[in-house]
Formats: C-alpha cells, structure tokens, sequence
C-alpha cells in the first residue's frame, strides 16, 4: 500500500469511534455469517453421504430442513448487515464532510481564490462519497473474509490434507496475482480523480456565469473548453476501469482453472477411495465458496484503489495550513470605536509584484476616513488587510491599538464590519439571511434593526414575515434593499469599526440617498472607513486618503484638503470623481 497502514487506521478509528457499537454489533453479524456459510457444505455433504448410505428419509427431511433454516439465517443476517454498514458509512462521511467543511471555511483567501468552487465540491463531496465503501465495509468485510478463507482451508484440511495443500497453494499465488494488479491500477485512479476535479471546477464556474456567457455569445468556446477537458477524463476513466477489468478478467480465469483443479482432484482421491462423493461435494462447493472471500477481497482492495487516492487528496487537504494563524495569546478587541492605524504597509497578493507601497495613515476612534482612488490603486486590499484575510509582507496594522495578528479572529471579525457592492444573499428565510444563521438572536432585535436601515416598507410586503424566502441571489430584492439588508447585518454585529467598499456605486440618486440615512445611522458612535464611488459619499468623512498606484499620493483633514486650492481633493471637488475613476 501507498500509505501506512497507520494511517488507514487512524482515520477509521477518528470516524468509527463514536459509532462503536453499531461497529462490533455489524463485526458480530459478519462472523455468524461465516459460520453459516462453512456450515451449509457440511450439511449438504452429510446429505449425499446419507443417501448413498441409504438412511432413513427422516434423517434427509432433518438434514434438508436445517439447510434451509441455516439459508434463511444466513441471507436475514446479510440484509441486516448490509442495513448496518450502510448508517455506519453514511455517518461517518457526513461528518467528514463537515470537517472538511470546516477546514475549508478556515483557510486564507489565497486559498479559495486559487481554485474554483466545482473543484472544491468535487474534493469536500466526491471524494468523501467515494470512501462510503471504506467506512462501512472495508476493514470488517476484509476481517470476516480473510476469516472465511482461512475456514475453507482448515475444513478441507481436515476432509483430506493432500486437497488442502492444493487449495493453500493456489489461494496465495491468486492472492498475489491480485495484489500485484492493485498497484498497477492505483496511480490511473489518482489520476482520475484529479481530472474530475478539475471537469468539476468548469463546470461550476461557467454555469455560474450563463448569463455573461450567452450576452457575450461564448458559447462555443465554452463548448470546445467543455470537450477539451472531457477527452482526458474518458481516457483516465478508461485506463483505470481497464487496469480493474483486468483485475476482475484474471480472478474470473483463475478459479475457473482451480474448480476445475479441485474437481479433479477430487475425482481422483474418490476414486482410489480415499474420500467419499460428498465429500468430493464439499471440495468443489468449498472450492466455489473460496472464491466469494478472494473475489470480494478483490473489490475491495479495488474499492481502496478509489479510497487511497481520495484518501491521499483528503489528507492533503486538512494539511493545507492557512497562512493566516492565530496567536496562542490572542487577544479580544477592545470595545467602542476601534483606533486604526498602518504603519509602513508593504503588501501584495503574488510574491514580488506589491499593490501597496509603504502606506501609513491612522483613524482616530468615532472618526471617518474617506479613501479615494482609480480603480486597481489597493483601496479594497486595505479593507481585506483590516478583516484580516491577507496579512502584510511588511509593515504593521494596528486595530484597536493592537496589531491585527495578535488578536483573536472571532474577535476581530466580530468588532469589524464591512459591506461591499455585491451583497451575497442565500436561498433562505430572510431571519437566516439577515443573521447568517444564527438562531441566537431573537425576532425583537431583527425587527428593530430592520426599521433602523429603512426597511420596515420593504419588510411590510414580506408574506410570511422573517420567515419568507429570499431566492437564490436576492431574487425578489432590488438592488438598494439588499444593500439596506447587508446594512442591517452589520448593525446586528455591533462593530466597533465599519467599511464601506463602494457600497452604493451602482445604486440611483433616490435609492442612494436612503442608503446615507442608514449610513449615518451605522456610522453612530463607531469608527469608519469610506471607500467612494461618488464625492457626497465621503462628505461626512473627517479625513481624506487618496491612493494610486498603491501609493499615498494625498492624505489629511478633509476641510483642509477641501480649501487647498492646490490639494488632489479640492480638483476633485470641481471636477467631480472622474478623474479618479479612470
């Protein structure tokens, strides 16, 4: 095997632990149906042995009743199995998704801006479900065969040594040949996997942009993209099912040959008399019945070909690190309006190539900034730095007096909030929307948020209240009001520092100016950072910052800078943002 056996092992115990009883009970089940399965032959055996004997035919009655008591044992004893190892599987990949969920949910941006959300669905969901067999089945299933097999050898042994030298013999060389096969085939189903993800990752970020797609009339490149990655996925699809047909072509030809082999056999030593026809039964069903345990130690080993490559994808992904850590002596955010400062900031998202160059500035608690600058010149990426997404590759950022990397990221991101120019809604109650699914906070405090942003009208049409669904990306919303929903979002935080991303760039001068009012509300006693689209945006800000190129190029009081005649912002002011928004 590729990866340690300990390793196996530690993640069955890890999601098979809290199942445990369900576990043994199931390993329990599996060796009573191995007995069954050695003790039907026996009764067969005894049954030609008595008619050849000429006993009596209650004797045969008797011997034929408790074969077909032993059949019905047996199969009620697999269909509970199969219903026990079926939970047992469902169970634990459920919540090895949720871990892996988690995982995700925690790494940095950098992360999640590599790869596209079809790939991530395709390693969180595909993945896991390909290990079911692994959880349910894999290690009892092996057990309870190897147990089977080991069984068959003994009874034969002891029916008649010279036929159970002839069948330990040919069970390990079939053994062998199988596992030898195996390690052709897993590196094809690794492989495999790899190009399903990325199929995977196509197909949900182009299904996400329909729209765009057929506006722009990209269909056929779509198209011709969608084949491209479709061609390598049949031809991975193909080797590795070949590499596992092979598997199944050879064991199928191997106890074609040892039937054959036992049959013989058998015939001889009977014969010679040295064993009687039942027992010439028993080795021909015994030898039919070793196929079972080998031909289902092949699926499975099969089964952990698929396992093994998702299991090495799996433990790649919980050892991805985020590059954001927190510090063992992390701590909290002061409360009330957060003091903010950048000392010296050198930051940019590929090494080598810096969006922000040396920028320092600092926000007095309850005071406003207003950023101004062309678009690409890092005025979001001062936004992300203070969330806490990225961190600084030099430089220092300071919130609350403290540098952002020695506070707790709950805390943080509890007493910081932002709200950008897209606002990401979910197919949900408008309760689920507003708190991100917090059941914590109670309908009251909803209700009194909702008429603080200016949305007790919209609310009014709702048919069910906080209970009415919100579809699939603000459906049923115009723009303005879920601008105003991510405005109450934020007020049900309570931060002590609040950024606004251009949050009414694409909003009419009517629905603007109710967005003001919310603002002004949220802005309350809190500390702000304003990043304009438009000048009366950032009128009531107290300082003004403007960036290009990643540089400072004018930052002081907005009075001031509004009565310099020579200053960047009173140009601004005659001419209007246009400038700025080249």
């Amino acid at each position: 095997m590729n990866l340690p056996v300990k390793r196996y092992l530690a993640l069955l115990v890890t999601y098979l632990k809290p199942q445990w009883g369900k576990t043994l009970f199931m390993g329990a089940l599996l060796l009573v149906n191995v007995g069954l399965q050695l003790l039907g032959p026996q009764i067969v055996r005894v049954f030609i042995d008595t008619i050849i004997a000429r006993g009596s035919s209650a004797t045969l009655a008797l011997y034929a009743l408790l074969l077909v008591g032993v059949t019905l044992v047996d199969e009620s004893v697999s269909v509970a199995t199969t219903y026990l190892s079926e939970s047992v599987a469902w169970t634990a990949t459920n919540q090895m998704r949720t871990d892996l969920v988690a995982h995700c949910l925690s790494l940095d941006m950098g992360f999640h801006k590599a790869r596209t959300a079809g790939e991530m669905i395709e390693r969180i969901d595909g993945d896991v479900d390909a290990l079911s067999n692994f959880f349910s089945q894999f290690v009892l299933f092996l057990l309870s065969n190897v147990i089977l097999m080991v069984g068959v050898l003994i009874a034969v042994y002891v029916a008649d040594w010279r036929a159970g030298l002839v069948l330990t013999v040919f069970s390990l060389i079939t053994l062998l040949i199988l596992l030898r096969l195996r390690r052709y085939a897993n590196p094809l189903w690794v492989s495999y996997r790899q190009l399903v993800a990325t199929f995977y990752g196509f197909l949900g970020e182009h299904l996400a942009a329909t729209e765009d797609m057929r506006a722009n009339e990209a269909t056929g490149y779509i198209m011709r993209r969608f084949y491209q990655l479709l061609r390598p996925l049949l031809r991975g699809n193909r080797r590795a099912r070949m590499a596992t047909s092979l598997s199944s072509a050879t064991t199928l030809t191997i106890f074609v040959l040892g039937s054959a082999l036992m049959m013989g056999l058998g015939a001889y030593l009977w014969s010679i008399g040295a064993i009687t026809l039942g027992t010439v039964y028993l080795f021909w069903s015994y030898t039919d019945l070793l196929s079972q345990p080998i031909q289902q130690i092949r699926n499975q080993l099969q089964d952990l070909q698929q396992a093994e490559a998702c299991i090495q994808r799996i433990e790649q992904l919980f050892s991805t690190q985020s590059a954001i850590q927190e510090s063992e002596q992390s701590i909290e955010p002061p409360s009330g309006p957060l003091t903010v400062a950048f000392h010296n900031v050198t930051f940019g998202y590929n090494a080598g190539e810096p969006v922000l160059h040396e920028v320092s500035f600092d926000i007095a608690p309850g005071k406003v900034l207003g950023i101004l600058g062309r678009t690409g010149s890092g005025k979001t990426t001062l936004a992300r730095l203070l969330f806490r997404l990225y961190d600084t590759q030099q430089g220092e950022v300071y919130l609350g007096g403290s540098p952002v990397n020695a506070l707790a990221l709950r805390g943080l991101r509890q007493r910081v909030g932002i709200v950008t120019q897209d606002v990401q809604l979910f197919n949900a109650p408008v309760r689920d929307n507003l708190t991100f699914f917090n059941r914590a906070i109670d309908d009251a405090q909803l209700l009194q948020v909702i008429d603080a942003v200016g949305l007790s009208a919209w609310y009014q049409t709702l048919p069910a209240g906080l209970d009415s669904m919100l579809g699939a990306d603000g459906q049923g919303l115009s723009a303005g009001e879920a601008q105003l929903l991510a405005f109450a979002r934020v007020f049900l935080k309570d931060p002590g520092l609040v950024i606004f991303d251009e949050a009414s760039s694409r909003l009419d001068p009517a629905t603007e100016r109710r967005i003001e009012r919310a603002v002004s509300s949220i802005l309350a006693n809190r500390t702000g950072i304003v990043i304009a689209h438009r000048l009366a945006t950032i009128q009531r800000a107290d300082d003004i910052l403007i960036l290009e190129g990643g540089r400072i190029c004018e930052y002081g009081p907005r009075e001031a800078l509004a009565a310099d005649p020579h200053s960047r912002f009173s140009h601004l002011l005659q001419v209007g943002l246009e400038e700025v928004r080249a």
